[in-house]
C-alpha cells in the first residue's frame, strides 16, 4: 500500500452506527421482553462511543452492543496488539472504528456469542493514510453439547464468506480455531470457534477493494439473525437444572479468562484510554472459578469437551442430541 490512499474514516464512522442500531435492535426482538440502556462517552484523546447494554433480559442475562470511534496519536508500544511496529515514526497517529457484540443467554441451553468488526487506518503525523485494514469475526461458547448447532453457525458464516471470497471461510475458520484459545490452559478452545480475521488489506485478499473489504465486514456484522437467531428459537425453552447451570457458569470462567489474558481487542482498548467499562462489558454478569468438573463418559459435560475440538463443522457434524434423553440423563 502506497502513501496517499483516500481514507475511509468518515464512511467506515457512519457504516458502524448502522449497523450498530441494526444489531441492537435484532437482540431486542430476539430477547423477547428486555431493554437496553445507554451511555455515550468520550475519550479525552480524541473520539469516544456508544455503550449499550442489556441486564436481566428474558433470555439474556445480558447483552452488550458497543461502538467506537476512537483516534490519536500511536505511543510507542500501544500498537503491538494490532500487530504494528514498535518502531512507528513520531507522531503516528490512528483512527479505529467498530461494533462489539457479545450476548450471554440466561439458559445454559443457549449459546454465548461473540461478534466484532472493526476498521483500523494508520496516518503520518500530516495527517496522510499510510496502512488501514479491517478486522473482526464471530464464534459461538456453546454449554451443551448441540453439534447441530454448531453445524448450522458454521454453514451460515461459510455462506457469507463464500459471497466474498471463495478462500475466506477456509483462511478465516482455522484462524478462530488458533485464536479462540487459553494457552494458559494447556490449548484449551474458548468455543466451537466461527471465523477470525485481522489486518484484511487488499493485497492479502485476492485483489479486493477497501469497498469490497467494507461490504465483506457488514455482512459478518449481520450475520447474527441467521447463524445465531435460529439456535436462540430452537433451544430457550428446554429445561435445565442446577447441574447445567453451574458447568455454563465454570465455562463463563474460561471465557473470562480468555478476554483478560489474550484478546488483542481488550488489550488495545485498557492501554489507548478506552472507557474501562465499555472494554469490559464482554464479561458476563455471574461466572465461577470452580475445580474442574470429574467428565464422566457420556455425560453431557464429556460431550461438550469433545465438541470443541477443531473438526469441519460444513461435514462432521455429530448426529443430532437427543434433547429429551440427554436432559434426563443429567438429571
Amino acid at each position: 500500500m502506497t502513501d496517499g490512499f483516500p481514507s475511509l474514516a468518515a464512511d467506515a464512522e457512519r457504516w458502524i452506527a448502522e449497523l450498530h442500531d441494526d444489531v441492537t435492535a435484532f437482540f431486542r426482538r430476539a430477547d423477547g421482553g428486555g431493554a437496553f440502556t445507554e451511555e455515550r462517552w468520550t475519550r479525552p484523546s480524541g473520539g469516544g462511543g456508544v455503550t449499550r447494554v442489556m441486564h436481566d433480559g428474558v433470555t439474556f442475562e445480558k447483552v452488550g452492543v458497543n461502538r467506537s470511534a476512537v483516534a490519536g496519536e500511536l505511543e510507542r508500544g500501544t500498537g503491538a496488539p494490532m500487530g504494528l511496529s514498535a518502531d512507528l515514526p513520531a507522531g503516528t497517529r490512528f483512527f479505529a472504528t467498530g461494533v462489539s457484540v457479545v450476548a450471554h443467554p440466561r439458559s445454559p441451553m443457549v449459546p454465548t456469542v461473540h461478534l466484532n468488526v472493526r476498521y483500523f487506518e494508520v496516518m503520518a503525523a500530516d495527517g496522510t493514510p499510510t496502512d488501514a485494514w479491517f478486522g473482526g469475526g464471530t464464534d459461538l461458547t456453546p454449554y451443551y453439547p448441540f453439534a447441530e448447532d454448531a453445524a448450522h453457525f458454521h454453514t451460515e458464516l461459510h455462506r457469507v464468506c463464500s459471497a466474498h471470497h471463495p478462500e475466506f471461510y477456509g483462511t478465516f475458520k482455522p484462524w478462530c480455531d488458533r485464536y479462540f484459545v487459553n494457552s494458559h490452559r494447556h490449548g484449551e478452545a474458548r468455543g466451537v470457534g466461527g471465523i477470525f480475521f485481522d489486518q484484511l488489506r487488499p493485497a492479502s485478499a485476492g485483489g479486493l477493494t477497501h469497498r469490497d473489504l467494507m461490504a465483506f465486514a457488514d455482512a459478518v456484522g449481520r450475520v447474527l439473525p441467521a447463524a445465531y437467531g435460529t439456535i436462540i428459537d430452537r433451544r430457550r425453552a428446554l429445561p435445565y437444572g442446577e447441574r447445567e447451570r453451574r458447568f455454563q457458569l465454570y465455562r463463563r470462567g474460561r471465557y473470562v479468562e480468555f478476554n483478560l489474558l489474550h484478546d488483542r481487542g481488550t488489550l488495545f482498548g485498557l492501554k489507548t484510554g478506552a472507557r474501562v467499562e465499555s472494554v469490559l462489558m464482554s464479561l458476563p454478569p455471574l461466572a465461577c472459578w470452580d475445580e474442574a468438573p470429574a467428565l464422566t463418559p457420556g455425560s453431557f459435560e464429556a460431550r461438550l469437551t469433545e465438541m470443541l475440538q477443531p473438526r469441519d463443522w460444513l461435514q462432521n457434524a455429530e448426529p443430532a442430541v437427543n434433547d429429551v434423553a440427554m436432559l434426563a440423563t443429567a438429571r
